[in-house]
């Protein structure tokens, strides 16, 4: 029973102590919990372009991978970039397939300060420029005064086209230039209904395929390929090379110099951390492999700088993955990451407290002690300096009380020796008191 109730006591005196270091922990807790990023949503969406195009197919392959760790990918179809464009400033979706170059870089550079964020592109565009004729055309301008397929109203290629063929003094307005694209513009060169057509498209694409090899129609190798990356630095120059399409038809029959644009992944700016670098791993996965323009490892990468690039995407191109997300399942690599921001400042906030936890401890018991030992020696001066034989029994029920209220101390069994200590001390006062009494009274006799 003594022993337990030692242990009562010790315990009493080491939740004392605690309290105040559990209070300012759970303060830090609860301030580093402000810091916490909110669990990531497990379902998003993107809007690519029409269920024909590689956009589609890109975002069918990130859907797969995603599911795999637990996030669902909802994929819109849409008109193009313009409309996936106004679907994620809209907030309708939280990350768009946008055509490089459809953003001039003045609006680029306002967007600095705006909700849409750069991931980085992930292919290659070639324009193709397909046109009638035995004529060689090796320049836009030659194409002046002939019908031309510039693509649908709203449409990526449409403005690319528009603004190559009014660098070459070639009006937008013309009614030459017809809203026709796809396989309908095909069509219409085959027959002779149009003379020439832009097409953006990978060099697989059925309408691609099927122009490269349609008897009489030419794809226009630029001559001036260099003098339009100047002019429009969202582009880059690709090679067709000779007889790729058919090696025995030598299909084309020399090298073609074409322009290309990239496909971009927007985001908006509060998309999720953890979601941003799930994608880019997603991204790296499908688009990272050498292809018929690309180099392997190419993509993903910043090549349009139209909008700036996410800080989520500049870290991941910089140093990979997560850590964390490299070597555990991606739920338990965003949990740990989370508890991380909160356990870090509670364990530099703890470890000081905890350090000088057995000083305060060892203070608090001591300082029970030590307020009898300031009674102790207040009375004691009192008896040296000011002995007065008339309070005789004043000064002996002063030190009793102080004795009494010593042996009712209730320390730790470690702090022990400090009471036997503190009586011992009384003794000494009361052996003081008993001989200034014994001489006050030889005094007197004499």
């Amino acid at each position: 029973m003594q022993h337990l109730r030692a242990r009562l006591i010790a315990l009493r005196y080491l939740l004392a102590t605690a309290w105040p270091i559990v209070l300012i922990t759970a303060i830090g807790l609860a301030v580093a919990y402000q810091f916490v990023a909110p669990e990531p949503p497990r379902r998003i969406t993107i809007t690519t372009g029409s269920d024909t195009g590689a956009y589609y197919a890109y975002a069918q392959r990130y859907a797969v991978l995603l599911a795999a760790k637990g996030v669902t990918l909802d994929i819109r179809t849409s008109a193009g970039s313009h409309q996936n464009l106004e679907r994620i400033e809209k907030g309708e979706a939280d990350i768009a397939f946008v055509q490089g170059g459809i953003v001039s870089p003045a609006v680029g550079e306002d967007e600095e300060e705006g909700p849409l964020r750069s991931l980085g592109s992930v292919s290659y565009e070639p324009v193709w420029v397909f046109y009638r004729g035995e004529r060689r055309v090796d320049k836009l301008h030659q194409l002046a005064g002939q019908r031309i397929a510039v693509g649908e109203e709203g449409s990526g290629i449409r403005g690319l086209a528009l603004s190559l063929l009014e660098a070459n003094e070639i009006p937008a307005n013309s009614p030459n230039l017809l809203p026709i694209a796809g396989l309908t513009a095909a069509e219409a060169l085959q027959q002779g209904q149009i003379d020439a057509a832009f097409i953006v498209a990978a060099q697989e694409a059925p309408v691609v395929q099927v122009m490269l090899r349609s008897p009489g129609l030419r794809v226009v190798s630029l001559s001036q390929a260099e003098a339009y990356l100047r002019r429009f630095p969202f582009l880059s120059k690709i090679v067709l090379p000779r007889g790729v399409v058919d090696l025995v038809r030598d299909v084309p029959p020399r090298d073609t110099l074409l322009l290309a644009t990239t496909a971009n992944i927007i985001v908006r700016d509060d998309l999720h951390p953890a979601l941003a670098s799930l994608l880019l791993q997603a991204m790296s996965e499908v688009n990272g492999k050498g292809g018929f323009f690309q180099r392997a490892g190419e993509f993903p990468a910043y090549k349009d700088h139209s909008f700036p690039l996410s800080k989520d995407a500049e870290h991941y191109y910089k140093s990979g993955p997560p850590f964390l997300q490299v070597y555990l399942p991606f739920w338990l690599a965003v949990l740990v990451e989370r508890l991380f921001v909160m356990i870090l400042p509670l364990l530099m906030l703890s470890l000081p407290l905890l350090k000088f936890a057995p000083a305060i401890y060892s203070w608090r018991v001591r300082s029970k002690i030590f307020r009898y030992y300031g009674d102790l020696k207040f009375l004691e001066n009192d008896l040296r300096h000011h002995y007065d034989p008339a309070c005789h029994q004043q000064y002996v029920g002063h030190l009793d009380r102080i004795d009494e209220g010593a042996s009712a101390l209730n320390i730790p069994l470690a702090f022990s020796d400090l009471l036997y200590t503190l009586r011992e001390h009384i003794n000494l006062v009361r052996d003081e008191l008993r001989r200034l009494a014994t001489n006050h009274d030889k005094d007197n006799k004499q």
